[in-house]
């Protein structure tokens, strides 16, 4: 008998075993794959970046000269076996960190697939055969990647993230559907590598959840980096030839559109992970696939919550983030120990987007607080202008405050640019706290940083930038 079952071991469920068994809790935790961490740590968050890193790398060394830095005769080139060797010795030590800290606070991993058998019972289906007993279940089962009508992923020419993390080679040619965060991370990538890139997007612009400034910055900087955008295309039909890809779209008045690639990636989003779980045999209702639960994640039956990319908060649009799945099974894990939790403030949480440019954003964009009824006004301040962008080569990119007129509190803030990615920690807090914007033209920026955008910004959101 456990005090609490967790099914899945990436960053929701992992992180609730963690905090309840430092609460006190005999916990187990139910996992299916050889490692765990889930998703972000073996096919998403951590594969990702590190091939990020290397292209940045790759980035600087191909510009060593501009650096007064000279290198041999020889162009820099990638070789993607080191840089894949790499990549798994990183995944690997984390991973191998998780099952450290899963023997420090005592925690039972169960290798093998769970499903629900009702009553407080969870039978391992799939690996050493057992009946687990829990006073409470956690689903953590994540997502997966999905595709569209008329796209049938194949795993070789047609493929996902899961697939674009191992590609032994860089493709001569690359089209990439969907321009979230996946699919412009896997642009700045590949181009970097070598790759021809196209990214087609069926709404009107990049990064559609982004503030619309934001978008209009990345096309321009992916257009300079060589990367072509196509917005407001729908991809009706894609096939794999003895070539490659030959894909049909529809354009945005209506035409069509014919493009050949080595390789097409479906970056279109992801889908929740139920099937099998025998949720449905026992009540738990779903909301369009997803596991419906309320503000603190109790689902429709007692003794049952869920975490992280698997559910559905009513009314509320549920960020699919690792450190969304993290915090949510914290919250769990203390309910579940007796002590008094308040629910997130989905407006508070941070996207942080690795391209190159990186993206790092957080509240209101400016047309969704307007939406809202605020009285709004704004400013912004170019990284270009900083000194420590013109020292690191790195001056694309801004940050924008939106801010209400009546109380000066700041709404959101949207960078893009240099460490945006680490930047975006400073907007957060001052969100998290109610700040306003003159709290922030008070608040010191050291220089030369590439954090004085950020206070630049507030100036300029009162009309008083100093270096604009």
């Amino acid at each position: 008998m456990y005090d609490l079952v967790v099914i899945g071991a990436g960053t929701g469920g992992y992180v609730a075993a963690i905090r309840a068994a430092q609460l006190g809790k005999t916990v187990a935790v139910v996992e299916r794959q050889k490692s765990l961490g889930g998703t972000c740590l073996i096919w998403g968050c951590i594969p990702t970046k590190a091939l990020l890193e290397h292209a940045h790398a790759l980035a600087i060394i191909q510009n060593a000269q501009e650096w007064g830095v000279t290198m041999a005769p020889a162009a820099p080139a990638i070789d993607m076996r080191r840089v894949h060797a790499r990549k798994d010795k990183i995944v690997a030590g984390l991973t191998k960190g998780i099952e450290f800290l899963f023997k420090k606070n005592k925690i039972t991993w169960i290798k093998g697939t769970a499903r629900l058998a009702g009553d407080g019972r969870v039978e391992i289906i799939d690996g050493e055969t057992q009946t687990l007993q829990a006073a409470d279940i956690i689903i953590a089962t994540g997502s997966a990647p999905r595709s569209v009508p008329g796209v049938e992923i194949d795993g070789t020419r047609i493929i996902t993230s899961d697939q674009a993390i191992h590609l032994p080679e860089p493709p001569a040619s690359l089209v990439i559907l969907g321009s979230g965060a996946v699919g412009v991370e896997f642009a700045s990538i590949y181009r970097r590598f070598g790759s021809a890139v196209t990214i087609i997007e069926l709404l009107p612009r990049l990064v559609p959840a982004e503030d619309e400034a934001i978008s209009a910055e990345l096309e321009k900087a992916f257009r300079r980096r060589g990367i072509t955008s196509l917005t407001g295309t729908r991809v009706r039909k894609a096939a794999a030839t003895p070539k490659g890809v030959e894909i049909h779209a529809e354009t945005p008045d209506g035409g069509t559109q014919t493009l050949g690639a080595d390789v097409l990636l479906v970056a279109t989003g992801r889908g929740p992970v139920t099937s099998g779980l025998g949720i449905e045999e026992l009540g738990v209702r779903l909301d369009k696939g997803y596991i419906a639960v309320d503000s603190l994640y109790r689902t429709s039956v007692p003794g049952i919550a869920a975490v992280g990319d698997v559910i559905a908060l009513d009314g509320v649009a549920h960020p699919q983030l690792a450190h969304v799945s993290s915090a949510e099974g914290v919250i769990v894990a203390e309910r579940l120990a007796g002590r008094e939790v308040q629910p997130i403030n989905y407006d508070h949480v941070p996207s942080c987007t690795y391209c190159d440019p990186e993206i790092g954003s957080v509240g209101l964009t400016e047309a969704e607080a307007t939406a809202r009824g605020y009285s709004v006004r704004v400013g912004s301040f170019p990284f270009g202008v900083l000194g420590r962008a013109k020292m690191a080569g790195e001056t694309d990119g801004f940050v924008k405050i939106v801010a209400e007129t009546r109380y000066d509190e700041v709404l959101g803030v949207h960078m893009i640019g240099p460490r945006s990615t680490e930047l975006i920690a400073e907007a957060v807090l001052a969100l998290r706290l109610e700040c306003t914007v003159e709290e922030l033209v008070r608040t010191m920026h050291a220089h030369p940083t590439f954090s004085e955008a950020f206070g630049e910004a507030a100036h300029a959101v009162h009309g008083a930038a100093i270096h604009l």
